[in-house]
């Protein structure tokens, strides 16, 4: 991908070097939705961001001063149509970089990219995902009553989870920008 910049950040593709700051927030990861990604070490950290390397849909977000990686977005593309998602380093939640980096990623997408549509899911105990859709003028199209488990009960019985379906249109961003 041909990197993005805005004010703080940078949008670039990911780098083996990127592996520490990686692991840092998929050790652990706070969304549920990321648990499946979870880091079981540095080796696995390591092979996970050379991986993300090779693939120009998982896109690095890094503060543009000094090159360090605080979180990540992907955009996997269906025809016109572009799913999306967010995730972040913890220590860097509340300062606004997950808004300037997925406006920046909205803009390319719709301007350069001329995708019709973006779309989002966030599941429905993940209020600042959903924050974060509406802030970027998605709206919610439903909501998917027990459509996934990222884990199970001590019982070893699926949690199911209720998620949300945000999205919105070229047309719809294009008319926001110019108000």
């Amino acid at each position: 991908m041909q990197p993005i910049e805005t004010e703080r950040l940078r949008l670039r593709n990911f780098r083996e070097h990127d592996a520490e700051a990686l692991f840092a927030y998929l050790e652990a990861p706070v969304a549920s939705c990321f648990l499946s990604l979870a880091l079981s070490d540095m080796e696995a950290a390591r092979a996970d961001a050379t991986k993300r390397s090779k693939d120009d849909e998982q896109i690095a977000v890094c503060l543009k001063a000094t090159d360090l990686m605080i979180g990540d977005l992907f955009a996997h593309r269906e025809e016109d149509t572009v799913s999306v998602g967010w995730n972040f380093n913890p220590a860097y939640f509340g300062m606004g970089y997950a808004l300037e980096a997925a406006r920046a990623l909205f803009s390319d997408l719709f301007g350069v990219a001329q995708v019709r549509r973006i779309y989002a899911y966030a599941e429905d105990h993940n209020l600042p995902s959903q924050r974060l859709c509406e802030r970027l003028g998605m709206r919610q199209e439903g909501l998917f009553v027990e459509y996934v488990s990222f884990k199970n009960d001590e019982a070893g019985k699926p949690i199911y989870e209720n998620t949300m379906q945000y999205a919105i249109l070229r047309w719809e961003w294009e008319a926001a920008r110019t108000q």
